[in-house]
């Protein structure tokens, strides 16, 4: 994720053709990730390196959270399991 490289330099590294690589450019430029530049030819691609690490910052919110709850919603369910079983 550092520098900077053309579209077509960026397709090199994906089983994807570079139509694809170009949709998929268009839609983390629009989510301001990334800067899209042209170039004569080509477009040049630079990361937007602070907006990633929010992004990441974000990410690494909603996955703890979200890990915290499955954890909840087993304990609830374990709790639940011993209730039947002294039940019967």
């Amino acid at each position: 994720m550092q520098g900077e490289y053309s579209v077509s330099q960026l397709a090199r590294h994906y089983p994807m053709s570079v139509t694809a690589v170009q949709k998929h450019v268009a839609v983390l430029e629009a989510a301001e990730l990334i800067t899209k530049e042209r170039r004569g030819r080509e477009q040049i691609v630079r990361p937007r390196i602070d907006a990633l690490q929010d992004a990441k910052r974000v990410l690494d919110g909603l996955e703890a959270m979200w890990r915290r709850r499955i954890a909840r919603m087993g304990e609830v369910l374990a709790l639940d399991a011993d209730d039947k079983e002294t039940s019967t």
